[in-house]
């Protein structure tokens, strides 16, 4: 899964959090201070020291990618390391457009508010150069976010090519395995669709932490006050975090036994399937009577798991609902006494959402990662069996015996 495409994986990983250590130090230290050596601020009108940042990040990438090139003949190299280090930076690059945008919503519903308060205050001009200035922001976003997905997309079926490279080039050896081709066509292909997506969102969750967490943290020193609770340090990062930790330990708890049931969903249907497919070539298969208890246990599995979802998703719409209000009770007393202008609680707002939902990564794709875990369980014990594992204890799990009745 891993090894087919990128160049030692573990080491690859592992140099990569290093030097992303040492870069952000390096920033810490010395570079911070600096602003736009290359000149390109310019061209978008943007702060000089916003612009260095950008330029420094893409340096840094830079620096890793050709570290990389220079040390690994790995034929998918190229895709592999260079594409993970751009879909990486365009990532953050979309996330740093989201705290502008962030920035622009408490500037204009300032002007909102002072509008409102007292008419004419606020010109026609300045009212509609912060719509110019939003859309300016919007059409940088869309373009890079379009540019991403697309390229993401060639991404993960290159990631796919290298997998079906690999296990096509052993066919010989595994074709005698139960399900390979279903391994190497389904699984592959389930495998970086989900990757996809899942990955994408993983990697903004966490961009978009970094980039948020110290905003609320500023934006903390105008909420002094939790109802019941009182006065609390930096009580929005500190609600955000509780609240965020609770959901996904309660999502956890209700969904611990879903990997389980969607991996014994597969095996239950692929063995339905292959009696059915051999049933085309012979005759004295796919009998009605092998059929229906081939399909009983099919309709036993997905009854078994419609059950755990269904207690599953009590849990996690009941706490998504809870959380759409949640930002607007921390905010209670400080709104009552009037702490903050409508520009100022917009930003905080938006900040809470962000952290709240970067922390809740594994509460809103909980399904996906699940159905993830399950392909993986799947080629984990496919490519042990390749190895020589007779006994891959996944693929062979055995249902467990009913409890024996007393007398």
């Amino acid at each position: 899964m891993f090894h087919s495409f990128f160049p030692n994986p573990k080491r690859f990983l592992l140099t990569a959090v290093i030097w992303s250590i040492i870069c952000v130090s390096l920033w810490q230290i010395e570079f911070s201070d600096w602003e736009d050596r290359l000149g390109l601020s310019g061209l978008f009108g943007w702060e000089p020291s916003r612009v260095w940042l950008y330029e420094y990040t893409a340096l840094c990438y830079g620096a890793f990618v050709l570290f990389w090139l220079r040390q690994t003949d790995h034929p998918w190299a190229k895709w592999s390391v260079a594409g993970s280090a751009l879909i990486v930076f365009a990532t953050w690059f979309q996330v740093q457009l989201d705290v502008m945008i962030n920035e622009w919503f408490g500037t204009f519903y300032d002007i909102v508010q002072q509008a409102l308060a007292e008419p004419n205050s606020v010109s026609a001009g300045d009212y509609y150069a912060q719509l110019a200035t939003f859309l300016k922001i919007a059409m940088v976003f869309i373009i890079t976010a379009v540019i991403v997905a697309f390229f993401t997309s060639h991404y993960v079926f290159r990631w796919r090519t290298a997998m079906n490279n690999h296990y096509v080039s052993l066919w010989p050896k595994i074709r005698h395995i139960e399900g390979a081709s279903q391994r190497i066509q389904e699984d592959t292909m389930l495998f970086a669709r989900i990757m996809e997506s899942l990955g994408s969102r993983f990697i903004d969750a966490v961009m978009t932490l970094l980039a948020f967490l110290p905003i609320l943290w500023g934006l903390s020193s105008f909420v002094t006050e939790l109802p019941v609770v009182g006065e609390v340090p930096q009580a929005l990062v500190f609600v955000a975090i509780l609240w965020s930790v609770v959901g996904t330990a309660l999502l956890g708890l209700a969904g611990w036994r879903l990997p389980g049931l969607e991996f014994r969903n597969q095996r239950v249907e692929a063995a339905f399937r292959k009696e059915l497919v051999l049933g085309e070539d012979n005759a004295e298969r796919a009998q009605p009577p092998t059929l229906a208890e081939l399909f009983s246990n099919v309709r036993k599995n997905y009854f078994r798991l419609y059950l755990n979802y269904l207690y599953f998703n009590v849990v996690r719409y009941s706490y998504l609902q809870a959380g759409a209000i949640l930002p607007y009770i921390a905010l209670g007393p400080t709104i009552i006494n009037a702490g903050v202008t409508l520009g100022v609680m917009q930003q905080i707002l938006r900040a809470f959402q962000r952290v709240e939902g970067s922390f809740q990564f594994l509460v809103m794709s909980w399904t996906t990662i699940v159905e993830l875990m399950s392909i993986y369980k799947r080629l984990s014990a496919f490519e042990r069996a390749i190895a020589g594992d007779t006994q891959a204890a996944i693929e062979f799990e055995a249902e467990k015996p009913a409890a024996a009745k007393g007398p």
